[in-house]
């Protein structure tokens, strides 16, 4: 098949092989623990017991969108009352459980019903599979692929009782964007996100407690940092924050780390989070910045400030 003109399929064996050894080095100078409390995952490490951590990350993580100053007191309060145990919270919460907890609760797009939502379908899954896990693999074996198992894992957690929680609590306000369903062609950002606390590690960050799914097969979270910094290092040409996007710069990880290809997210990410490469690309960031040798825009913008001094 030809190639479209301007196409991009990422890095080239070559390219790889000029990156790992920097990008290696640049994941080693990053203090992951550190950044652990700028970050969602910080939730689900209070934790031990695996069923706890999956529940409390898959909330944390759904309510991850917009500022960190506030999702995270929204996902703490939730946290603290549903007590020691999030797993076991779920398993026996009814609507009347949900909407005791979640009366007057409110996110940006999201309304109780939304999170009762999830909440229940969480404590079905348990109940019925003994697992979040157990749920995903389901998917993931029936469809082959990591999108049309996310978008199962979303199907079934919205089957709850919708008609008892809408005249307990009244109508859902944000529930699609919580629990996309049908996934469509959108990054799914944050439930790729969970899928990588799940699924990789155990490290620093991700926890690696779900072990019938290899990382091999996980895909990038994709957000504005991570495609910034995607662009930056040639990992792709596209703009879009689509699924197709974030497939392409997996592919690039990929030719740097068939196995494990989303373990640079976290370092990459945190990078653009916390402004050391800014929406806005300024020189004064460039010449400190460790992977000045492998990006496309810095270098150009170093040797004009170079040149008019």
């Amino acid at each position: 098949m030809k190639k479209r003109r301007g196409a991009h399929t990422g890095l080239s064996l070559q390219a790889a092989e000029r990156l790992r050894p920097r990008l290696d080095a640049f994941l080693a100078s990053i203090d992951a623990r550190a950044r652990i409390g700028f970050d969602p995952v910080e939730f689900p490490h209070r934790y031990r017991d695996p069923r706890d951590v999956e529940v409390s990350a898959l909330l944390a993580a759904a309510l991850a969108y917009g500022r960190a100053d506030l999702f995270r007191p929204k996902v703490d309060g939730l946290l603290q009352r549903m007590g020691t145990s999030p797993a076991a919270f779920v398993r026996t919460l009814d609507v009347a459980g949900a909407k005791a907890l979640l009366t007057g609760f409110v996110y940006r797009f999201n309304v109780g019903t939304d999170l009762a939502v999830l909440l229940l379908g969480m404590g079905r899954a348990l109940r019925e599979h003994g697992s979040l896990e157990a749920l995903f693999v389901r998917g993931w074996k029936a469809s082959g692929t990591l999108h049309g198992a996310l978008a199962a894992f979303t199907a079934a957690l919205r089957d709850v009782p919708m008609d008892a929680l809408r005249e307990a609590m009244g109508p859902e306000r944000g529930l699609h964007h919580l629990l996309p369903s049908p996934l469509g062609p959108g990054a799914a950002k944050r439930l790729n996100l969970y899928l990588r606390w799940m699924v990789r590690g155990p490290d620093a960050v991700d926890f690696g407690i779900w072990r019938q799914v290899p990382p091999s097969v996980l895909l990038v979270p994709l957000d504005t940092h991570i495609g910034r910094m995607a662009l930056h290092l040639g990992l792709t040409r596209r703009t879009d924050l689509t699924w197709r996007t974030a497939e392409e710069v997996t592919a690039s990880l990929r030719a740097l780390d068939p196995d494990d290809p989303v373990r640079y997210d976290f370092a990459l990410c945190h990078y653009g989070m916390s402004g050391a490469c800014p929406a806005k690309t300024l020189p004064e960031h460039c010449v400190r910045c460790s992977l000045l040798s492998s990006c496309k825009v810095g270098p150009r913008l170093v040797a004009r400030i170079s040149l008019q001094v």
